[in-house]
């Protein structure tokens, strides 16, 4: 009987994002292919270190241990390695009991042809470039950054944070603020306060994350989910009616209004958090893990950012 993965929360990740790959990284790329292959076998049975998603993803897999009879989550190993080099990364799935069973090693070429076959959810990775190419085929992506060294994960829940626009919602309100400052964007905010948000890149993921929750009892789910946006009053309406439009409930909500987000998340214990933009990035990345959202590379930018926000049905 064939198992159906849509059922679950699907998690891609990267070897190297999920564990510490960063010496046999450099030497690919100094010395080739042959050279990393021989390394990788000379060291198969030294156990790799934890890489930045190795305390999500151990937390995510807990998550199975409430009913290992229906599993809430799976993770895929999604690697450019081949099985032969690869085999040191399941001796060290192994060696710390990760409940990982499944991977796709395509041996140098791009895997986010199979990220749809493994129905994933989320594809986390160190590669700029095979996060861009997972957002290109439409899956939520981001490109993780190596976390602080001192970081204590919370240990009872699995904590959650995300950008607003650009990752939870659509760039279009962004754009506006980007191209006709800040005044503009307010006012077009608030005059479609009451039209929701179109989806962004990690919008099926919240909505995953929330329907995962709805089937514990209240106040007893595992996963805890905040959103720390730039946004402030007045903008904050939309964004608060966008989320009961979706029949989204997020835990906490931070509406920061250009004050820097990484003392919240450094309070939050966030075991991964969501940004598109660098310079909200770098100083979170100090705090905790985080992860760097692209935008489409294809994306329409001609379209006319006041017709892209939604000014368009606010009139007809």
């Amino acid at each position: 009987m064939s198992t159906d993965l849509s059922r679950r929360l699907v998690v891609g990740i990267s070897s190297r994002a999920l564990f510490d790959l960063e010496d046999e990284n450099r030497i690919f790329e100094a010395h080739g292919v042959d050279a990393y292959r021989q390394y990788q076998r000379d060291h198969e049975d030294e156990v790799l270190a934890p890489g930045a998603a190795f305390p999500l993803i151990r937390a995510l897999l807990r998550l199975n241990d409430i009913d290992p009879h229906h599993p809430l989550v799976e993770v895929v190993i999604m690697s450019r390695n081949t099985a032969d080099t690869g085999l040191r990364i399941f001796n060290s799935i192994s060696h710390y009991q990760l409940g990982i069973t499944r991977a796709a090693f395509s041996g140098g070429r791009s895997n986010a042809a199979y990220l749809d076959a493994f129905s994933v959810d989320l594809f986390l990775s160190r590669s700029a470039r095979d996060v861009q190419a997972a957002v290109d085929s439409g899956i939520a992506a981001a490109e993780i950054y190596a976390p602080p060294e001192d970081f204590d994960p919370d240990q009872d829940q699995i904590r959650i944070a995300f950008d607003g626009d650009a990752v939870l919602f659509s760039d279009a309100s962004e754009r506006i603020y980007q191209q006709d400052g800040l005044e503009a964007f307010a006012r077009l905010e608030s005059e479609l306060a009451d039209v929701p948000l179109d989806e962004g890149p990690f919008a099926k993921l919240l909505k995953t994350l929330s329907y995962l929750q709805r089937s514990f009892p209240a106040g007893e789910s595992p996963v805890r989910i905040a959103l720390v946006t730039a946004r402030n009053s007045p903008t904050h309406a939309r964004v608060i009616n966008t989320l009961r439009a979706w029949q989204v409930d997020v835990d906490e909500a931070f509406f920061m209004g250009g004050v820097s987000k990484h003392e919240i998340l450094r309070a939050f214990r966030a075991h991964i958090f969501f940004d598109d933009q660098e310079s909200h990035l770098q100083p979170a990345s100090r705090v905790v893990p985080s992860g760097r959202v692209p935008q489409r590379s294809f994306q329409d930018n001609k379209k006319p950012a006041a017709k892209a926000a939604g000014l368009e049905e606010k009139e007809t």
